[in-house]
């Protein structure tokens, strides 16, 4: 195994508090290496669309894990990861591992920037999290007992973050991945009611999924008075990346780790153990 970087030197999670960066950077720390969470609550604080920030946020780093915020579908993010890329080589630091998406145009239109930056690249290409069960905007609705959203019978292979985790700190320390692209993937298409169900039955909770119209699921987050540019995003997810485009698995996750992935039921069975889907009284 080849490292690149020493226990003086810290790796920039640029998004370290989100689901994927709070992982790696507890990886990372496991093993004795050294951290620096990019973040706007960071020291230094890095923001993107602050790019000053940058540069201070890069100095004296080895290596950088990069996600983009809101999300690599959203116009300008491309533009924005190959800026970071190519300020990042221009100050030494070459292993970069970025964070994409399936089936989105700016997320391979970032892909390539970061690829074109002069970089050692690895990029991980991940379908939906099922942490959007848990940790995201399905969360409370699922608490609620129905989760309501505008597709029908469309597939999803669902990845574990403890997945792509595990990725991007095998990538952070061993030679082998650069170059390297890993559409990762869960074992299995499952549908939203399906996903659902599996929650339901790990949790023993009556749970249902309901089908909705994409122009009142729309209007239901106006009311909500989710940020138009939030809502944006949403609105492009569900209109366009859950078309039936990402209907089929990979082999990414055994190609970059040697095993196959975790499979939904047994985030459900995780979640429901935790009772991350009990109200906090």
């Amino acid at each position: 195994m080849t490292t690149f970087h020493s226990s003086q030197f810290p790796v920039l999670i640029v998004g370290g508090t989100g689901k994927t960066g709070r992982r790696v950077a507890k990886r990372l720390a496991a093993l004795g290496l050294p951290v620096r969470i990019g973040s706007r609550q960071g020291t230094p604080a890095f923001d993107w669309e602050n790019p000053d920030t940058w540069a201070v946020a890069l100095e004296g780093v080895s290596a950088a894990y990069i996600t983009y915020y809101p999300d690599l579908a959203v116009p300008g993010a491309a533009d924005a990861v190959g800026e970071l890329a190519r300020l990042a080589v221009r100050k030494g630091v070459k292993r970069l591992v970025l964070l994409s998406g399936r089936g989105e145009p700016e997320a391979q239109r970032a892909e390539q920037a970061l690829q074109a930056s002069g970089a050692d690249w690895t990029i991980i290409r991940a379908s939906w999290f099922a942490e959007n069960f848990s940790e995201s905007f399905f969360r409370e609705p699922v608490l609620a007992g129905d989760l309501a959203l505008p597709v029908q019978g469309v597939r999803e292979p669902f990845i574990h973050a403890d997945d792509i985790a595990d990725i991007v700190v095998a990538a952070l320390t061993d030679a082998r991945h650069i170059g390297e692209l890993y559409e990762v993937t869960g074992p299995r298409l499952i549908t939203f009611a399906e996903a659902t169900a599996e929650i339901a039955k790990a949790t023993r909770r009556d749970i249902h999924f309901t089908p909705i119209p994409h122009d009142v699921f729309m209007q239901g987050l106006a009311a909500d008075g989710v940020p138009d540019d939030v809502a944006a995003l949403i609105d492009e997810l569900f209109s366009s990346v859950l078309d039936g485009r990402n209907e089929y698995l990979t082999d990414g996750v055994q190609r970059a780790l040697g095993r196959a992935p975790r499979d939904f039921a047994e985030f459900a069975q995780a979640g429901a153990a935790a009772r991350v889907w009990e109200q906090v009284k």
